[in-house]
């Protein structure tokens, strides 16, 4: 087993407690149609939020459920910089849990 996963698994659930912290956690999936898109961070059908709750936290966690390879590259943070370019001050937990996800897949030491 990759040594990153336990790291990865903490970051995850602190990537969802920051989501759920924000209000940003949504009890209703989006539409079958919405979660197919086929746009990088499916941009053009959820918000971030969604995309985080409903796409990449079920992916990355079935990744590490079955001992899949895990990504060599995540470039999480560069869209979320983006996604909160005028409101960091207030998701700044979520860019530090998102941030130290991007560390460990890049190899990063825990």
């Amino acid at each position: 087993m990759d040594r990153r996963v336990p790291a990865l698994a903490e970051q995850l659930l602190l990537i969802e407690r920051e989501l759920r912290v924000l209000g940003a956690w949504a009890m209703e999936a989006p539409s079958p149609e919405a979660l197919a898109s086929q746009e990088p961070f499916c941009v053009d059908t959820l918000s971030f939020e969604q995309w985080l709750q409903w796409i990449f936290l079920p992916r990355m966690k079935t990744i590490l459920e079955e001992g899949r390879a895990l990504p060599s590259v995540s470039g999480i943070l560069a869209m979320a910089e983006m996604v909160y370019q005028n409101d960091q001050a207030r998701v700044s937990r979520l860019m530090e849990a998102l941030e130290r996800f991007d560390q460990l897949i890049g190899g990063h030491p825990a």
